[in-house]
């Protein structure tokens, strides 16, 4: 169950990068696909770092069951991460060039994963909205807007994308996104799992970007005596 929710939340972080297909048809909402990724362009220009509050629900279909996390998440755009879960039970998520890393400190465990040459996939979905440019998001998806919703009392433009690689379409067939229309930013991040009636989403709230993010954030800072695994990705 835990390597299948890693394994799930690798895809939602890292999802891959966009293929602008045509140019999306107003559908009431009053921009276009052009129109928000050249907006998200302007703000990845930028872009340094993020810190936000997450939720991360997952649904499992067969079963109708809903779990839900909560925790931090730090991004800095020199391919560093780390999440930390709090609730339901505490765990580490630490991404650090071609490492991740998953501590799980009531098994005092950490998992060791190479990305390898999955790293580009990965950065694609790590980073999907958080400083993408949307060239990189044009060459694995297809985008288009679906309208406008207040979420967490902001207006966000809501983007559909569809990815164009056989190989990230065999475990995702679409991810919602929200994108607040005054940072450009991700919100909320909903990925439909394939075949299933699955899914997983990333709520983002608390968003600061630009803060200073210590490199102390992004040190293997669990216990020594760790055991330490490191299975097959």
């Amino acid at each position: 169950m835990i390597r299948r929710h890693f394994g799930l939340l690798i895809l939602g972080l890292v999802a891959s990068g966009v293929a602008l297909g045509a140019v999306a048809a107003q559908t009431g909402a009053r921009w276009t696909t052009e129109g928000v990724l050249g907006m998200m362009d302007k703000s990845a220009k930028d872009f340094r770092s993020l810190t936000a509050d997450i939720e991360n629900v997952k649904y499992t279909a067969v079963v109708n069951d809903t779990s839900t996390e909560t925790g931090q998440i730090f991004v800095r755009h020199d391919q560093k991460m780390r999440i930390e879960i709090a609730k339901p039970e505490p765990r580490t998520i630490l991404r650090t060039g071609d490492s991740l890393f998953l501590y799980n400190p009531k098994l005092n465990r950490v998992e060791e994963y190479d990305l390898g040459k999955n790293r580009a996939m990965i950065d694609q979905y790590i980073r999907l909205g958080f400083g993408t440019k949307s060239e990189d998001i044009k060459k694995s998806y297809l985008v288009t807007v679906t309208g406008e919703e207040e979420l967490d009392h902001k207006k966000a433009v809501v983007l559909e994308l569809t990815p164009k690689s056989d190989q990230v379409r065999s475990q995702i067939t679409r991810i919602q996104m929200w994108v607040d229309e005054a940072s450009w930013l991700p919100v909320r991040q909903k990925f439909y799992e394939t075949g299933s009636g699955d899914y997983i989403l990333f709520h983002y709230t608390n968003v600061m970007k630009n803060l200073k993010v210590n490199e102390s954030k992004f040190k293997q800072d669990w216990p020594k005596d760790a055991s330490r695994e490191k299975p097959h990705a």
